[in-house]
């Protein structure tokens, strides 16, 4: 046994020298981990875990050094030192580098043994974690403590769900079931839950175990197809549970020194498909004993009760134990070493007291007791009787010829013998017969590198001719064949190889070293003489099959010959694809227990065999195509008669023609490397190989030209496209203002329309206007007439009065002479004030005039741009400006008559006045000559505003200039003849004033003149 100590090494190897393990304790090699202090101390490991390959495991100290084994590389490296000491480990992430590790502060870390760097730091758990279950596909981790278990994602490394439970009740353990989507909770109370992973719906729940057991389950375990589940606690009882069935079939007693269970783990194997049988039981004394469920025999025992164990695992494909021992130390053990000496029939050890019944019994039915010592015969029960067979140790084994000795301590004679009584082998142990049968020397290395070598180019494209619907069966099938042809050139060539090989991937798909020598040992023993003709078919070898059948049956062969039919069609067929075609899945393995168990020459006698027991319906067939489809289908044949039959050619044919005597005998593949097979003629599969190069690389040529043609014929496509894309593109868009041009034509049509009403509308409404204007215009008229009228009459009785008045006044002043004076006086301050009054008056009416004119200009300045935009729509406004102008016109001559008259009438009624007034009028005169002043010094400044408006309506347009002069001449002529009609005294007053220069500016002084004139008057 090899010892390696770690020291303060941060790597190195495991072992100096090859390990030879003893058969006695299986021991690979003990690492310890010693400081290199002054006072040297063992820092103990407290946990290991194996990868999902199974060659490399991690172990933590209490110290927190973390470390990475590699079994197959013989090194070992210091991957982490987390300071602490670690409570759970996993290795078996869907990321191969990484790896999770519980710790002493109750968090859970994820470290990356490449880089050696943290990737993610998980907490929520309040007690110390001492589970940590990854589900199969190595993105889901459970993490289980006293308290609760929380559900985490490894790729996002957050929790998904969190299991809480009463304090009253707590957890034993929560993982995965293997190569399923279900959670198992054990918690302290015996109770078991199956809950669905993604939605955490409750499956079952299984049974409370029977009264009578008293045990406490603390430990479990479960096979890696998921059916069975161990669980054990303080009790030498470990119960069996089914999980298809959700009962217990099976309670197994350990020996008496067993008082409690510390740990259980099945021991995979690659033959059992998963439903393990060999359970491993850690005990309180240290021991792990290993045990076969079934027949609940002792196997083999690691361990002692002086160097005891503290925690083992094993890894996935049960080549490895790691174990953990008591002292502190990793031991490393090797399950073939373990299991050597146990598959020799060893004298019985074990008894099986009581197997499961059929129907529901008590608890006591189901205990198997394992013992060490003589076998004692089961009691049988009176309610079911169990057939039990104790297979005895054969004393005569040793005289036996050293050819019939296997290596798995089975003999092919008694196998021989066994198989014809039985006419197979069981089901169960089929595989293990066959590994023993053909001698595999499982020669991992070997078959590593053939398969580290890649897929063969032959194999490339295999789905494309053999399409399979399992992905995972075309992959190994694929794996397989290129393995193959890495291993001998000419099966790259072999046509018939996939056909040959199917059957035996289909049967090993999980585990592609033994499907991998069982192929190469049928083609080294049963293939023999196939490729000495290649590439065509054995000719040899068929003539032997023909010779054979000639002798046993003359009228099928004439059959044959008659129709044209050769061994290449009745013959090849069956042997190219190893009677998978013609043979379902339970005969075809009936049929190679009998082939692997004999001569190589026992399959061509099988293809003989099969021939004559089908001679009745081949005698029948006339047409070739008749003989291939029986020859490639399924037919109702029965394989035992057609085995008995090759058994009775085996023996009755003579030596001459026998095929044994041209066919070697069995040689088994060697161990650690494959034999060289280069039984076919080399220099065919070597041409064949370079003209394969030739064409490839002719094809290879071929194939970027047509790739260049095709990019170029994809760019003409693409610009064609592209160019039919941007014609229609066009096409649409001329279609599209086709439209539009289509749609505002109408749009204009319809506006033209609606103008035209529109023009109608505002003739009819400027119709309706005018008569309306007219008719007030009319109306007006008669009011003003009306007015008029009632004035006069008015006027009338005011000269009436006035006259009664003044001859009163007459008489009055008379007396009143001597008061005139001062009258005139006062009436002379009155004058003055009202003079002011007057002469703010007219400031106020001359602003007015001056906005009213401001709003004229603008006015004006409106209707000019509206002029030029329409002529006819000016020459309206002209027109009606010129109308009203000539009302104003008409109604100021009535207003200037009307004026007339009653300054007529007034003019007698002063005339009789005259001589009372002459000193007021004096006074009057004086006053109007300071007016006249005023009105000057006003007209000066009027004139030099309206200089400044000519020379900004300098530029105005001929049509407005003669407008405006003929309405200003219009307006000034009809207010002088109003002011002449009112005031004929003041002629000589405006004679006196300078000339204007501009019409607008005796217009508008005019017209004030003519109101201040009108006021003084009045006054």
């Amino acid at each position: 046994m090899q010892s390696t100590d770690l020291g303060s090494k941060e790597s190195g190897k495991i072992w100096h020298r090859k390990p030879s393990p003893a058969t006695r304790d299986g021991i690979i090699v003990n690492i310890i981990h010693n400081t290199s202090d002054y006072l040297p101390k063992v820092l103990r490991f407290l946990n290991v875990a194996f990868d999902s390959s199974g060659d490399c495991l991690i172990a933590g100290d209490h110290h927190g050094n973390i470390y990475v084994f590699d079994l197959c590389g013989n090194r070992f490296n210091l991957v982490q030192r987390t300071a602490q000491a670690c409570t759970a480990l996993a290795f078996n992430l869907h990321r191969k580098s990484e790896f999770l590790v519980a710790l002493a502060d109750y968090s859970i870390k994820c470290f990356d043994t490449v880089t050696k760097e943290l990737v993610s730091w998980m907490r929520g758990h309040e007690s110390s974690v001492f589970s940590i279950s990854v589900h199969g596909s190595g993105r889901y981790a459970i993490t289980t403590s006293s308290d609760t278990a929380q559900l985490w994602d490894l790729d996002t490394f957050q929790r998904k769900r969190k299991l809480n439970i009463l304090q009253s009740v707590g957890i034993q353990k929560v993982f995965f079931l293997p190569l399923s989507n279900t959670i198992l909770s054990c918690f302290k109370d015996n109770s078991i839950f199956a809950w669905e992973c993604d939605t955490l719906v409750c499956k079952y729940q299984l049974p409370a175990p029977p009264e009578s057991s008293n045990i406490l389950y603390k430990v479990f375990a479960v096979t890696r197809d998921g059916r069975i589940l161990a669980a054990g606690g303080k009790s030498n009882h470990i119960h069996l549970w089914c999980l298809e069935a959700k009962q217990l079939f099976r309670i197994i007693q350990m020996p008496t020194k067993v008082r409690a269970i510390r740990h259980l783990e099945f021991l995979p194997d690659s033959f059992d498909a998963g439903s393990n049988q060999v359970l491993g039981v850690l005990s309180q004394d240290g021991i792990m004993r290993f045990i076969n469920i079934q027949t609940c025999k002792l196997l083999f025992e690691i361990g002692s009760l002086d160097d005891g164990i503290s925690s083992s695992v094993i890894s996935p494909h049960g080549r490895y134990i790691a174990s953990i021992m008591e002292n502190g130390s990793l031991n490393i053990y090797s399950v073939q070493t373990l299991t050597k000496e146990i598959n020799k029939p060893p004298p019985p050890l074990v008894k099986v007291i009581e197997d499961l019944p059929k129907k529901k019994g008590n608890s006591g039915d189901l205990k198997v007791k394992v013992t060490s010592g003589r076998v004692r015969r089961p009691a049988r029960s009176r309610e079911s009787k169990i057939q039990t067979r104790i297979l005895k140790q054969d004393l005569t084994c040793g005289f036996e010829k050293k050819e019939n000795e296997l290596s798995d301590g089975l003999n092919k004679k008694r196998l021989q013998i066994l198989l014809k009584g039985y006419g197979e082998f069981p089901t169960k142990y089929r595989m293990f017969i066959w590994r023993s049968l053909l001698q595999l020397p499982e020669n991992q290395t070997a078959f590593s590198n053939l398969i580290d070598k890649g897929i063969h180019v032959a194999f490339l494209n295999l789905q494309k001719k053999y399409p399979i619907k399992s992905r995972k069966l075309l992959r190994v099938l694929q794996r397989t064949l290129s393995a193959l042809a890495h291993w001998s050139a000419i099966f790259s060539d072999t046509p018939y190889l996939p056909l040959l090989a199917f059957p035996f991937v289909k049967l090993f798909q999980n585990n592609q070293l033994i499907c991998f020598e069982v192929v190469a040992t049928l083609i080294i023993n049963w293939c023999q003489h196939w490729f000495e003709y290649f590439p065509n078919p054995p000719i040899n070898i068929l003539s032997m099959i023909e010779n054979v059948l000639a002798f046993h049956d003359k009228e099928l062969l004439q059959h044959f010959i008659n129709h044209d039919v050769t061994s290449q069609l009745y013959a090849w067929p069956l042997l190219e694809t190893v009677f998978s075609e013609v043979l379902t899945r339970e005969e075809w393995l009936k049929l190679f227990d009998n082939v692997f168990s004999n001569h190589p020459s026992f399959l061509l006698m099988t293809v003989v065999a099969y021939n004559i027991c089908s001679r009745a319906p081949l005698l029948n067939c006339k047409r070739k195509d008749d003989f291939e489809y029986f020859f490639h289908h399924r037919n109702n044949l029965d394989i035992s008669a057609v085995i008995r039959e090759a058994y009775r050619l085996l023996d009755t044919t003579p030596a001459d023609i026998h095929p044994d005597s041209m066919l070697d005998a069995f040689v088994a593949l060697t161990k650690g490397q494959y034999p060289v097979f280069n039984q076919y003629p080399k220099f065919i599969v070597d041409y064949q190989t370079q003209e394969r190069e030739r064409i490839r690389n002719d094809e290879l040529d071929y194939l970027r030209e047509r790739q260049a043609v095709e990019e170029m014929q994809a760019e003409v496509d693409q610009q064609r496209v592209e160019d039919e894309a941007w014609y229609q593109k066009q096409e649409l868009l001329r279609r599209a203002e086709e439209t539009r041009r289509e749609i505002l034509l109408q749009e204009e049509e319809k506006m033209i329309q609606q103008r035209q009403r529109l023009a109608a509308v505002r003739r009819e409404l400027k119709v309706k206007e005018m008569h309306l204007q007219d008719a007030a215009r009319r109306r007006l008229l008669q009011l003003q007439q009306d007015q008029r009228e009632m004035e006069l009459r008015r006027l009338d009785d005011e000269i009436e009065r006035k006259v009664h008045m003044r001859d009163r006044e007459i008489a009055a002043t008379a007396k009143d002479l001597e008061m005139r004076h001062l009258e005139l006086e006062s009436q002379k301050r009155l004058y003055e004030k009202n003079l002011s009054r007057n002469q703010e008056a007219v400031a106020k009416e001359m602003k007015e005039n001056a906005d009213a004119y401001r709003q004229k200009v603008d006015v004006e300045e409106h209707m000019f741009h509206r002029l030029i935009g329409t002529d006819q729509t000016q020459n309206q406004k002209i027109h009606k400006l010129i109308e009203e102008n000539l009302a104003k016109a008409e109604q100021a001559c009535l207003n200037t008559d009307w004026r007339i008259q009653a300054l007529h009438k007034q003019r007698c009624s002063d005339l009789h006045r005259n001589e009372c007034y002459q000193e007021i009028a004096k006074l009057l005169r004086k006053n109007r000559k300071k007016e006249i002043e005023v009105l000057n010094a006003m007209m000066e400044g009027e004139a030099k505003k309206w200089e400044e408006a000519e020379e900004k309506d300098f530029h105005l347009k001929s049509e407005k200039k003669t407008a405006a002069l003929s309405d200003a001449s219009r307006r000034w002529f009809l207010e002088k003849e109003i002011h002449d009609a009112q005031h004929p005294c003041d002629k000589g007053v405006g004679k006196d004033q300078p000339n204007q220069s501009s019409v607008g500016g005796s217009v508008a002084w005019h017209s004030r003149c003519g109101k201040q004139s009108g006021s003084s008057s009045e006054g």
